[in-house]
């Protein structure tokens, strides 16, 4: 059994020692020799194997889930999805037991009993409620950005994260940059002053729509609700729209850089090509920071015609230098301080595979800092504060973005449980 109690010298009056427990202990615990049974003595090593459960067996799902599996510190014993054939896809795949599929919206809420840790790839919507409840079913997450869709969803995954910690469990979340080299030495190097004083910044998204293999579901039902999850990309709700879902990746590098939240932002943007969806295809906004600091942003999601720039790009200038970075592009630092960086084209996988050891590594060396997750609280508010913005066609501050109970509702009603 997955979770079979590992027999123990210790008095019969305390809590049985569970697999789980033993594994978020290793390294820790002086008896870690004595109470496995022989068949798991390597799990006290780097090469332990944690038991893995999937939650969202999706497109990126079943991808990440591959990404697990050659690992090797994983064993892929349980999966979830609110959609039968999308379970079963990804069962047959990585040989699930069939009675360890699970369908139906909470579905996973059983999973969570089979698992060690679990890899949260569902819709955004929902990763605040299922990221809590592993936290209180004490599996390690492993969540996939954006970790919210609105602010309490977001604070909700910042207490999750502490309670993690507290509780002796790993969390996780998933961004491919912040796991880059070339990324990292450079903001190490901004740190140390390479930039100078900043002055101002420009940070951009230019895609074609990502979601179009979902136009079709859309269309020939909208209002039906398992088509709206079944094209989620296109649900304003359920993805947090192209600004938090896609946006993130330019807008958390803009955080990064800055490491301070913005005072206050505007904007605007709209769907004026897109043919389906609640979601917009453009924003624009305008970020200030502290010291009179301003980045511009925008993003787009329908075709450019060839226009150049097109991808995740960031730009900060500064009195020393300019920092330029682009997702899967160069990362440069030129100026006084001069940095020639590099490209890192395989960054989608290559930051996943590096995430996926990370959280491995800290499971079984007991490392339960959990830095991933504070600026990813604080870059997802940022998408949720230039949302807001521009929804409303206003001045909103940081202020009251954090303190908002507005959550989003998606009226899955129909769905089965």
């Amino acid at each position: 059994m997955l979770r079979e109690q590992i027999s123990s010298a210790t008095n019969s009056n305390r809590e049985p020692i569970t697999r789980r427990r033993f594994i978020a202990g290793a390294g820790t615990a002086a008896l870690s020799f004595t109470v496995v049974k022989p068949s798991l003595v390597r799990g006290t090593g780097m090469n332990a194997k944690v038991h893995l459960g999937i939650i969202g067996c999706g497109g990126r799902g079943s991808w990440i889930t591959n990404l697990f599996k050659e690992h090797g510190g994983y064993n892929i014993v349980a999966a979830a999805d609110y959609f039968q054939d999308r379970v079963d896809n990804v069962g047959d795949r990585f040989d699930i037991p069939s009675d360890r599929r699970y369908a139906g919206l909470s579905g996973y809420k059983k999973l969570l009993e089979k698992v060690d840790a679990v890899a949260i790839e569902s819709p955004p919507y929902f990763h605040p409620e299922q990221a809590a409840e592993a936290v209180d079913a004490r599996c390690h997450v492993y969540v996939a950005k954006p970790i919210a869709v609105d602010a309490p969803g977001c604070l909700s995954i910042g207490q999750s994260g502490k309670k993690a910690s507290r509780n002796k469990l790993c969390f996780l979340v998933d961004f491919q940059t912040r796991a880059d080299q070339f990324y990292l030495e450079a903001l190490k190097r901004v740190r140390a002053g390479a930039l100078g004083e900043f002055t101002f910044g420009e940070a951009i998204y230019h895609a074609d729509c990502p979601f179009k293999r979902m136009y079709k579901a859309w269309a020939d039902a909208p209002d039906d609700p398992e088509n709206r999850l079944r094209a989620w990309g296109l649900d304003k709700v359920l993805s947090g729209d192209i600004i938090t879902e896609q946006n993130i990746h330019t807008l958390d590098v803009m955080s990064w850089i800055m490491d301070a939240e913005p005072l206050w932002a505007v904007g605007t943007g709209g769907r004026t090509i897109r043919p389906v969806g609640t979601c917009w295809d453009h924003f624009a906004a305008l970020f200030q920071y502290p010291n009179n600091v301003g980045i511009t942003f925008s993003s787009k999601q329908f075709q450019g015609h060839g226009t150049q720039p097109d991808g995740i790009r960031n730009r900060m200038f500064g009195s020393r230098g300019i920092l330029e970075t682009a997702y899967g592009g160069q990362v440069i630092i030129r100026g006084e301080d001069f940095y020639r960086g590099g490209k890192s084209p395989g960054i989608y996988q290559e930051g996943a595979v590096t995430n996926i050891a990370a959280f491995h590594k800290n499971i079984v060396e007991g490392n339960y800092e959990n830095s991933t997750v504070e600026p990813s609280v604080r870059s997802n508010l940022v998408t949720i504060l230039g949302r807001t913005a521009a929804y409303e066609t206003r001045k909103v501050t940081w202020e009251e973005i954090i303190k908002s109970k507005t959550k989003l509702e998606a009226n899955l009603k129909g769905l089965k449980a």
